[in-house]
């Protein structure tokens, strides 16, 4: 998990406020104010990195994970409605559960330790950008990576010293992310998490239908070594 105490941020000129408030004035419980999403590759992708990794990590109750809903920081955003939610992000240390928003000063002071935006034409620009410079400045953000999900464009960075350093591909295209121990990469031109070991982290269905493909490839291997021997694998069930 980020901190505030831990993640004290620097000033990095007008267009970014840092949380410089008294936190006790801060409001509670506000409701996330995101606009819809542009496209249903941006949904069906945002959906689909959720899914994954809440599926993935199941048995664990210290994360939380989730995607276009407002990340509020300090008081001055609140009033000029200059909103920042994240397509996807994930907190370490968190409680597991549901919220209407991510309220920084409720949290703890903590702040995403990975963000994931999902570029457009509409917003490329501020995502390389403004979204760089304040992940980078004032969140802290260990881990940041922007996906088109059009024209596969796939980077990512990581936080050494205070500035975001490019993460290297690995010769597959994938990026390591420190804070999750997991990669990202591009498979069927969707952006999915692979374990360590290169193992694509698949959705249950898929899960369930592998295991099936392979159960029917141990059964048809079966019966191919029982006809070689000169056994009718169909007369043993008479």
């Amino acid at each position: 998990m980020v901190r505030l105490d831990t993640n004290p941020p620097q000033s990095v000129g007008a267009d970014i406020e840092d949380i410089t408030d008294d936190i006790k004035q801060f409001p509670t419980n506000l409701y996330s104010d995101e606009p819809p999403l542009e496209t249903d590759f941006h949904r069906e992708q945002i959906d689909l990195l959720i899914r994954l990794l809440k599926y993935w990590w199941q048995d664990r109750q210290d994360f939380y994970i989730s995607g276009n809903l407002t990340v509020y920081y300090n008081a001055k955003q609140i009033k000029k409605r200059d909103f920042r939610g994240p397509d996807v992000f994930v907190v370490l240390g968190a409680e597991k559960r549901d919220r209407r928003s991510w309220a920084v000063w409720e949290e703890g002071g903590m702040y995403p330790n990975v963000i994931i935006e999902l570029l457009s034409s509409s917003t490329a620009t501020v995502d390389r950008g403004a979204k760089k410079k304040l992940y980078q400045n004032v969140w802290r953000v260990p881990d940041y990576f922007w996906f088109h999900p059009e024209t596969m464009e796939f980077e990512g960075f990581h936080l050494v010293n205070g500035r975001y350093e490019a993460i290297s591909p690995t010769d597959d295209g994938w990026l390591w992310s420190a804070q999750l121990g997991l990669y990202l990469g591009i498979s069927d031109r969707q952006l999915r998490w692979f374990t360590e070991e290169g193992q694509l982290i698949p959705l249950p269905e898929e899960q369930e239908r592998q295991a099936k493909e392979q159960a029917l490839q141990r059964a048809e291997q079966l019966e191919a070594l029982l006809r070689a021997q000169g056994i009718d694998p169909d007369r043993l069930l008479e």
